[in-house]
């Protein structure tokens, strides 16, 4: 059972964050990501290509075509449209195959970190593997004082997450689920 509690000492704060999530959303393509494109029965035409910065992609007789922003099924159902002037019914499969997803699907993990940065959300991501992946937190944080920023619905929401439990004393119940676009603020001790 998950609750939010409010929290006296701080209005915006929502609570403690959810511990678990109904619906994670589908991944959305991102400038850096690697896509493999599968045309079936056509191997020519099946490449692994980088997205681009500008979020396009380049894939034979079609050239180029906007992936990032899509999900792969979005991307997969356009590349077979403009595949028709082609090929007969073309059947296209898009994976990603290496991620970085847009800004706005990125966990940010800013202040005492060891190393503050932003990275790639995957699937059932927890507070714990993002502190792994920043190193954990400095001598100087104040960890039971962090805060995940999130938006539910456009609504900007706050949730407290004891990193210091979690981290120094082991205690797993402190170890919420991440969704994307989140943004960890560790910050710094009084004393």
């Amino acid at each position: 059972m998950t609750t939010l509690a409010a929290c006296a000492s701080n209005p915006d704060i929502s609570g403690e964050a959810p511990t678990s999530l109904k619906n994670a959303p589908e991944y959305i393509i991102g400038a850096h990501d690697e896509l493999s494109v599968f045309v079936w029965q056509n191997p020519d035409l099946s490449v692994t290509v980088p997205v681009r910065p500008d979020g396009k992609v380049s894939t034979p007789l079609i050239g180029d075509i906007q992936a990032a922003e899509k999900t792969a099924t979005q991307l997969a159902k356009d590349i077979s449209a403009k595949l028709t002037e082609y090929i007969v019914d073309p059947v296209v499969t898009v994976s990603v195959t290496k991620f970085a997803g847009p800004y706005s699907q990125q966990v940010r993990i800013v202040g005492q970190a060891v190393q503050p940065m932003a990275i790639s959300f995957n699937d059932k991501m927890t507070v714990l593997d993002a502190m792994i992946a920043v190193g954990g937190i400095t001598e100087f944080a104040a960890g039971n004082r962090s805060i995940i920023v999130r938006y539910e619905n456009g609504e900007k929401k706050t949730y407290r997450v004891r990193l210091g439990d979690l981290l120094l004393d082991g205690d797993v119940s402190a170890n919420v689920p991440l969704v994307p676009g989140d943004i960890i603020i560790i910050p710094e001790s009084w004393f």
